[in-house]
């Protein structure tokens, strides 16, 4: 049997960290989630789960960061206003633990990637009756893959922006009517 789970946007975001000047990490986040999670309860395997995130909602504590990554130097929100994920494979591993396989756009550009997952947890009813769930999911990705390949030298060799990207969704499900 399954069921319908709608991404809840307030409860739920995508974040990412990548190197910066080869020394620390930059964190930054797309607040604005949303998707379907098709569960199916007696075979997770069988589930598929489908999002969205709004490009432009990118925040890195950093006004002037934020307009550079916006640019069409990186995301080019103006052409390419979302990121997409589209769910190929589920698998389980032991307890709450698997791999969600698909499709992830960038730009124009879309590569399989695997997540690794925690999760779903257990159903929870809130205060105004409607049934929810959790789940944490992590992948790396190079974003020159995705075409993301600006970058500036450092005087002292390197460069000022990584290309390996780690990638963490926590996302809030609730079921649909």
């Amino acid at each position: 049997m399954s069921s319908t789970w709608n991404i809840d946007s307030t409860h739920s975001h995508a974040e990412f960290k990548v190197r910066h000047l080869m020394i620390s990490n930059v964190k930054g986040s797309f607040p604005k989630v949303s998707g379907v999670l098709t569960l199916d309860e007696t075979d997770l395997t069988k589930s598929r789960v489908e999002a969205t995130i709004d490009v432009a909602s990118i925040q890195t504590r950093d006004e002037q960061r934020d307009g550079h990554l916006k640019s069409a130097e990186f995301f080019d929100v103006e052409k390419f206003p979302t990121m997409t994920f589209k769910s190929t494979k589920v698998t389980v591993s032991a307890g709450e633990e698997g791999t969600v396989e698909g499709d992830l756009t960038i730009r124009d550009v879309t590569k399989p990637v695997v997540f690794q997952v925690e999760g779903p947890t257990a159903e929870t009813k809130d205060p105004w009756g409607n049934l929810r769930i959790g789940v944490e999911a992590t992948t790396k990705i190079s974003r020159k893959d995705f075409g993301l390949t600006w970058n500036a030298a450092l005087e002292s060799g390197g460069v000022m922006v990584g290309d390996e990207v780690t990638i963490t969704l926590e996302v809030e499900f609730v079921k649909a009517a």
